[in-house]
């Protein structure tokens, strides 16, 4: 009688998960706008207008 080879399916979420990762590193390092401010680092003057005729 003949050998019939069978071979089972390879997993597909260990390339999913290499994507996400690919795609998280490409995001951190390229796209990601490095001249943002955030609230913490935003610094506000206050300025008054001088009335230069209250003299």
């Amino acid at each position: 009688m003949a050998e019939i080879k069978i071979e089972k399916k390879k997993p597909i979420w260990p390339w999913i998960v290499a994507l996400l990762l690919v795609a998280a590193f490409v995001y951190y390092f390229f796209l990601r706008d490095d001249e943002t401010q955030t609230q913490s680092t935003i610094e506000v003057e206050n300025v008054t207008p001088v009335d230069s005729t209250a003299n």
